[in-house]
């Protein structure tokens, strides 16, 4: 069985601790990333089996990284390591394509487990978020019913990267488009949300998680 994992989150002493349990029981760390942007990189060159991914990340977070990955290598499986325990966040996991959440206050051996589970297909869901083992898509779009809805994948993504301070200009390089594309895709952001100011778009974008503010 394929068995190599990528940590992905900005604390080094979480990483570090992460890696030191998983190879003492036997598994393969190939990589460890500090941002989403990063593992996302990582996982194109290295594709590993199972990614430990944190939420609140600098930069793109978790939940976005976890969306970008499931999309484009579907093969992988993302298990949520998070310190955020509420329905709110643990279906937006599950909706951006995660198998498995786990708290940060788990056990070493529950991590263990969850990242075993994972590999043989299966979700796991620790201690403190056992209810979401019985979500469905259905019951987490009630849960989550919000303003980002609204928008399409790539307009999130140009919210997100707008309201982390880029210019028109710095975005289309990031997303290899147009000036002019990234400027229809602000204009539906803004007719979609009726939101006309960067600064409320940011406040936004932070109160729905889009993007990470540490």
């Amino acid at each position: 069985m394929h068995t190599s994992i990528m940590i992905a989150d900005d604390h080094a002493v979480v990483r570090d601790g992460l890696k030191m349990i998983l190879e003492a029981n036997g598994m393969h760390v190939v990589a460890v990333a500090r941002d989403g942007l990063e593992a996302i990189a990582m996982a194109k060159e290295l594709r590993p089996r199972v990614i430990i991914m944190d939420i609140s990340m600098r930069g793109m977070n978790g939940i976005e990284a976890t969306r970008l990955i499931h999309e484009q290598l579907p093969a992988i499986r993302v298990l949520i390591l998070s310190m955020h325990y509420s329905q709110e966040y643990v279906c937006r996991a599950l909706l951006a394509g995660a198998q498995g959440y786990l708290l940060k206050e788990s056990a070493g051996s529950e991590v263990v487990t969850a990242v075993r589970t994972l590999m043989e297909g299966n979700r796991f869901f620790g201690k403190g978020v056992e209810q979401a083992a019985e979500f469905h898509n259905d019951e987490c779009l009630d849960i989550l019913k919000g303003p980002l809805d609204k928008l399409t994948m790539r307009e999130r993504e140009v919210l997100r990267l707008l309201a982390e301070g880029k210019n028109t200009k710095e975005v289309a390089h990031l997303l290899k488009v147009s000036d002019k594309t990234i400027e229809t895709h602000r204009l539906h952001i803004i007719k979609k949300l009726n939101i006309y100011s960067v600064a409320d778009l940011t406040k936004l974008a932070i109160r729905e998680g889009l993007v990470t503010v540490n």
